[in-house]
């Protein structure tokens, strides 16, 4: 989520921060100061050089092997992937008996065993699972690989060669596609896409909008007032967030993020944990605020998420036609049915107040971790029972020890759903998440999902996802074969 210039972690660095990952930690000054130095570099190299000078930040990125290529030659043409259990991304059992066959970047059939080779490079699995590429609906790519302290004195090509070479090792976990949900994406996700370097699909957000007051306005308290003719904040400026008060200023911020590539638009509906001055049971925007960036995304045929836990916040989202509810850990009966009526998603993360965890130095915040941790274990419980779509992600921030661990917040959801229906939450369901994109999905077709004309975004592991996923808590060793886009990132298979 987007930095802050007012000190909504504590205004001394907090040395505890290091903990990693909790329930809504887009509150820090720190953060503000991030976004504000990578931004106004890029600005100034755009000056001097245009986007290619930005992009030559990347230059010298250790990759294992040259960009666009594979661990080893062989899928230049088809590829068929034979002696395997197939996943489907469907959250039904395992297939025995099957082979898939993988032309132009995409699944071109699901073929019984025993069918003949035409061409292909045959790749033996070795009876082990094949399975789509993980999706996390709730990724930082700029910020979960740096830390606080250096996201303020590094030099800001460090910060970049950081985030390049997180989004390469967030790839080589298995996770092929991500919803970025706030940040400065568009650029390293243009290196991606431009095989600059290696990385998971970005789906982005860009700025967050925000009410004047709200989780998303990180101005310091000697800015207030704001004048009619006063400038824009520094956060503004840089594309961090964006301040909107009235349906007219809504209306703006959101074509102006439409305009920059956003895949879909987010809001803040509400306070935050790490907030020292915008409280958790906050309500920001009004439902016409609210309906105004639904309306203009709804032009553009993609929709608005909102950061908001309360019910209140939910139901007026929900009324204004949102249709994903980040968090929401707070939410009561009401609103779940609400969720389910509207056929709303629930994006949902495991904050647990565990080894995961942020650790706070003050009471009042550690207060409402451990309410958001309480309602994390009910809101799971009530998106099963009343049949709410549900997406799976992990918003770390700042937490370069904690990245490794992404694949952790996966499997602990085994506490509360069955390994293969937890499997299908990151895949196939997180994907159809994705899709409501529309139009501005920067990668159309199906991901998620093993099935002729999806996106051959594929892992092969060791284990078995029907019995349990402590696989994935060792991507680097369980994990042998990493796919995205038909072209092979890893491969310790056998080839016949």
């Amino acid at each position: 989520m987007p930095p802050t210039a007012r000190p909504l972690f504590s205004p001394v660095l907090n040395t505890h921060t290091h903990h990693s990952h909790g329930p809504c930690c887009c509150g820090s000054p720190i953060l503000q100061r991030f976004h504000e130095r990578v931004m106004a570099e890029i600005t100034r190299r755009q000056m001097i050089g245009g986007a290619a000078a930005v992009m030559a930040l990347f230059a010298g990125l250790h990759v294992p092997f040259a960009v666009g290529q594979q661990s080893k030659a062989g899928n230049d043409g088809p590829v068929l992937l034979t002696n395997l259990k197939l996943f489907d991304g469907h959250g039904g059992p395992l297939r025995d008996g099957v082979s898939v066959r993988i032309d132009n970047g995409r699944i071109d059939a699901i073929l019984d065993d025993g069918s003949e080779a035409k061409g292909e490079d045959v790749i033996d699995c070795g009876g082990r699972v094949l399975m789509p590429g993980l999706i996390d609906a709730h990724w930082h790519t700029t910020l979960a690989a740096i830390s606080q302290m250096e996201a303020m004195t590094a030099d800001i090509g460090y910060v970049h060669l950081v985030a390049a070479r997180e989004a390469e090792r967030t790839l080589m976990r298995g996770v092929t596609s991500v919803r970025d949900v706030g940040g400065p994406s568009f650029a390293l996700k243009r290196a991606i896409d431009e095989g600059i370097v290696n990385g998971p699909r970005i789906f982005p957000a860009g700025a967050m909008i925000s009410q004047t007051s709200g989780h998303g306005d990180f101005r310091m308290r000697h800015d207030i007032p704001r004048g009619n003719t006063t400038p824009l904040s520094e956060a503004e400026r840089q594309g961090v967030a964006m301040i909107a008060d009235g349906e007219t200023e809504v209306l703006r911020r959101t074509r102006e993020q439409l305009m920059l590539g956003a895949s879909q638009i987010k809001l803040m509906a509400g306070g935050g944990v790490a907030s020292l001055y915008d409280p958790l049971d906050s309500t920001q925007f009004t439902e016409r605020e609210l309906r105004a960036a639904v309306e203009a995304a709804d032009d553009w045929g993609t929709y608005v998420m909102v950061h908001v836990y309360t019910p209140r916040g939910i139901q007026r989202a929900l009324r204004a036609g949102v249709k994903s509810i980040e968090h929401g850990q707070l939410a009561d009966e009401e609103s779940v049915r609400m969720m389910a009526g509207e056929g709303a998603w629930w994006s949902l993360q495991p904050f647990l107040q565990d080894e995961d965890a942020n650790v706070y130095p003050d009471a009042a915040r550690r207060e409402s971790q451990r309410q958001v941790a309480e309602g994390t274990v009910r809101a799971y419980e009530m998106a099963q029972r009343f049949n709410v779509k549900t997406a799976w992600g992990t918003d770390i921030l700042f937490s370069p020890q904690n990245t490794p661990n992404q694949l952790r917040h996966l499997a602990k959801l085994t506490r509360f759903y069955d390994p293969l229906t937890v499997l299908a939450m990151a895949t196939g369901h997180n994907g159809d998440l994705l899709s409501l994109s529309g139009p501005r999905n920067p990668y159309p077709g199906t991901i998620g999902r093993i099935e002729p004309g999806a996106l051959a975004d594929l892992l092969v592991v060791d284990g078995d996802p029907s019995q349990r996923l402590d696989f994935l808590t060792d991507p680097e060793r369980n994990f042998r074969m990493i796919m995205k886009g038909g072209r092979i990132y890893k491969d310790e298979l056998t080839r016949n």
